[in-house]
């Protein structure tokens, strides 16, 4: 197959895109597939790569994608079409069998490059438009999962027409001191990688926090801070989606966040399996299928768990529909603590995406 991986994008996660997409890259076994590197920058535009981008990274085990903005090799979509004609350089079409999206966050998860790839008509790897949009909003999911029975942390959700109104502020920060306790958590609601997420212990605090939190998203959330083990899981599938052995994150910071992920080397550890009972294991696992089934997702994604220090209480936290996928992201280390290796897993996925693409263009378009 011609796989194309596409990486970077417009958004706050560009970097971690680079490094998913480098492992992807070197995990696409290259005596049967063709691998086409389709590099987005910050500024959105899209630009064909070289095959020495990719010869690079699989010769450097310390390499990092990069990527050229040549101007030359400006890749166009077009509509309808289809596996040998929606994607056109230079006035060449690039024939691609599956588009494998490896874009976090804003312009990636969000539901926007699915329906650009729905309208060019190429399957593609990851949930559909619907999906991914809602998975994307941790408002939308939490109220979909709450209507679903799921347990969910409490929350207030605040636009940024209504924070910046004075009186609309109050009513939100006194609705949120009388249904919530401090401390209090806020978070942009379309945001990934913890970004623009901080704690709060007080008023002054909170309306510094989501000020902070609008910069990323207009929309945030606000949660008690819950004193937490954080376990997540892995969901592959379509309609018979399979759940694999949980995981924990271990943070040496206050919380997990973007910094502990990404820039502090000791930031985490992380425990796969996670240290809890096969009773609780189960119940994670079945959880997170019903989370990903409650949400119509498809493809993959990576549940993530709370469980309060407290009192043990088991909670959803959020979904993400495109997980990192470096060679330590949490994602296929569970997976492969499993039994399924990463090439593998890359293979799967592309797999589900072509059966995902295929049964959808069963379906009558035309009433003649």
């Amino acid at each position: 197959m011609n796989i194309a991986v596409i990486y970077g994008g417009k958004s706050g996660e560009h970097e971690v895109s680079l490094r998913s997409a480098t492992s992807i890259v070197r995990n696409v076994p290259t005596a049967a597939h063709r691998v086409i590197a389709i590099a987005i920058d910050k500024d959105g535009a899209w630009y064909l790569q070289d095959d020495s981008v990719l010869e690079a990274v699989r010769r450097d085990p310390a390499g990092v994608l990069s990527f050229a903005a040549d101007e030359s090799r400006q890749v166009s979509v077009v509509p309808g079409g289809g596996l040998t004609g929606a994607f056109v350089c230079a006035g060449e079409k690039i024939p691609v069998d599956v588009v494998f999206p490896v874009l976090h966050g804003t312009y990636g998860e969000d539901g926007t490059i699915q329906g650009l790839f729905e309208m060019a008509e190429v399957p593609y790897v990851g949930g559909g438009v619907m999906a991914s949009a809602l998975a994307m909003d941790k408002e939308k999911t939490k109220v979909i999962w709450q209507a679903a029975g799921l347990p969910v942390v409490p929350f207030v959700s605040a636009k940024i027409a209504d924070w910046q109104n004075e009186e609309s502020r109050r009513e939100l920060v006194a609705k949120a001191e009388r249904d919530l306790r401090w401390p209090l958590f806020v978070k942009p609601a379309c945001a990934g990688s913890s970004v623009g997420a901080a704690k709060a212990s007080n008023r002054e605090e909170l309306e510094k926090r989501a000020g902070e939190a609008f910069l990323w998203d207009d929309k945030i959330i606000i949660e008690p801070f819950i004193p937490a083990r954080e376990i997540e899981c892995s969901v592959t599938g379509n309609e018979a989606p399979v759940a694999y052995t949980p995981g924990e994150i271990v943070p040496s910071h206050e919380f997990y966040d973007y910094d502990a992920k990404y820039l502090d080397p000791d930031g985490a550890a992380l425990q796969i399996p996670a240290d809890i009972d096969e009773a609780l294991t189960r119940k994670v696992r079945q959880t997170a299928i019903q989370a990903y089934r409650a949400l119509d997702l498809s493809g993959l994604s990576r549940v993530d768990f709370f469980i309060d220090k407290r009192n043990d209480t088991l909670y959803l936290n959020e979904i993400n529909t495109i997980p990192g996928f470096t060679s330590i992201s949490m994602f296929p280390k569970m997976c492969e603590a499993s039994g399924l290796p990463y090439a593998d897993l890359v293979m799967k996925l592309v797999n589900l995406a072509r059966a995902r693409f295929d049964a959808r263009r069963a379906l009558r378009t035309d009433r003649q």
